[in-house]
């Protein structure tokens, strides 16, 4: 860590969710992954356990129910991302993925509003169509997964990283 860099660190759990061969994704309106694509989840509210948390917020930000049926792992990312509110240069992102099934729903393309509310809307996306130019590094990861079932080991640090 360089000493000029303050973080910012932020837990969220994340459901992957494939279906007829699409990975569930929701368009981002704010935070660094703003104009990407990024998975269903996000943070974990007080009294809530991180299954809880991927549950509500796959209901929330994609508008379906989901079977958690394997817990993945977690990946940690350190994204350059100033909050000046809180005097932050970066975020330290600790992401914990689970393996997701589609129950019911239909898939919100417009979801109800509310202060927190990241998601756009939610859509199927190809896993071909998956690029590190239109997603966040957590769908890039959740797609890594799913070919190899292996996780990175050590930190990303996306120096390079553009919010759009």
């Amino acid at each position: 860590m360089n000493e000029n860099e303050k973080w910012h660190r932020h837990l969220g759990a994340y459901g992957i969710c494939v279906y007829e061969e699409k990975l569930l994704v929701i368009q981002k309106g704010t935070g660094p992954y703003r104009g990407r694509y990024d998975l269903p989840g996000g943070t974990v509210e007080a009294n809530e356990s991180l299954t809880e948390a991927v549950k509500r917020e796959c209901m929330e930000e994609a508008g379906i129910n989901v079977y958690i049926t394997k817990n993945i792992g977690v990946c940690d990312y350190l994204i350059p991302y100033e909050l000046p509110k809180r005097g932050t240069s970066h975020i330290h992102h600790v992401a914990v993925f689970y393996l997701v099934q589609y129950l019911a729903g239909q898939l919100a393309t417009n979801p109800e509003k509310f202060e927190g509310q990241d998601s756009l809307g939610a859509l199927w996306v190809p896993m071909n169509d998956i690029t590190p130019d239109n997603s966040s590094p957590l769908v890039v990861q959740a797609i890594e997964w799913l070919n190899t079932e292996q996780l990175l080991l050590e930190a990303q640090r996306l120096d390079d990283w553009v919010t759009l």
